[in-house]
């Protein structure tokens, strides 16, 4: 077959990520997803599709989230696990208990856990490495800080950040997601441009490329920081942004939806 008439590899089905942080409680998670599925009633058929969700509640709240959306499509997502398979490790929680309870992916890296647990590259390598292989798929997130983008180093740091993950792990190609959240955004109302997003979201394109092929191509990465209704068909239109992690704006069903859903439009 000649270049001219090289099929290209169909897009990736776009996810759309809710991290509730520290926000929402359990007792709150049930009207929360009465309202989420209410919403979305009428575009159900093209979830897991046409675009996948998913929600990642704080820990305590996982149990009861994951019942209220039974037979929904909407996957559940934790916000963080432990390296360890196992053991003395008061309030952290294990791979295993995170299938147990029917979860889909898991967020490591949070420029949140970087940034204030003082988590380092080599440790969230540990913890993809526990995932790899497993039933729950590693959302990987990767950002700059506001001084980093001053100084001209944004694709510097993100690029060591995912490097560190896939010189170190086997075993993640197909499987996991990367989310590029400048940490200048994350909470702030500022938003990177279009634009900006699409420059880095390319070159951590074309890092998956040069080391996965095909699957590099078709690994999902997600723009993350101040997404909400108002800008996320503009982020979302960007050839290398394939979905959202959503913040703040993911504590109201409804504004969580709108996000959702202008990934069809």
């Amino acid at each position: 077959m000649s270049a001219a008439t090289r099929i290209s590899p169909p897009a990736p089905i776009p996810l759309i990520c809710a991290n509730w942080k520290m926000n929402l409680s359990a007792s709150e998670a049930e009207p929360y997803a009465a309202a989420l599925r209410a919403r979305l009633g009428d575009r159900s058929a093209d979830l897991n599709k046409a675009f996948e969700v998913a929600i990642a509640p704080a820990h305590p709240v996982l149990d009861r989230l994951g019942r209220a959306l039974e037979g929904s499509g909407i996957a559940l997502a934790a916000q963080n696990l432990h390296a360890e398979e196992s053991g003395a490790f008061t309030g952290e929680v294990s791979l295993r208990m995170l299938e147990d309870l029917g979860c889909h992916f898991a967020l490591i890296g949070h420029s949140e856990r970087r940034q204030i647990f003082g988590e380092t590259d080599a440790q969230i390598a540990e913890k993809a490495a526990r995932l790899a292989g497993s039933a729950v798929k590693p959302i990987l997130c990767v950002g700059e800080t506001l001084e980093e983008r001053e100084q001209k180093r944004t694709l510097e740091v993100v690029e060591r950040q995912l490097g560190s993950v896939l010189d170190q792990v086997d075993g993640l190609e197909g499987a996991m997601v990367v989310a590029y959240e400048p940490v200048w955004a994350i909470g702030t109302g500022r938003t990177a441009t279009p634009e900006l997003a699409q420059e880095v979201h390319a070159a951590l394109r074309a890092m998956l490329e040069t080391r996965w092929g095909t699957v590099g191509t078709q690994t999902r990465i997600l723009y993350g920081g101040s997404v909400k209704p108002s800008n996320a068909r503009e982020l979302l239109s960007q050839p290398d942004i394939n979905g959202a992690l959503v913040g703040g704006a993911s504590l109201d069903p409804e504004a969580f939806a709108e996000t959702a859903l202008a990934c069809l439009n």
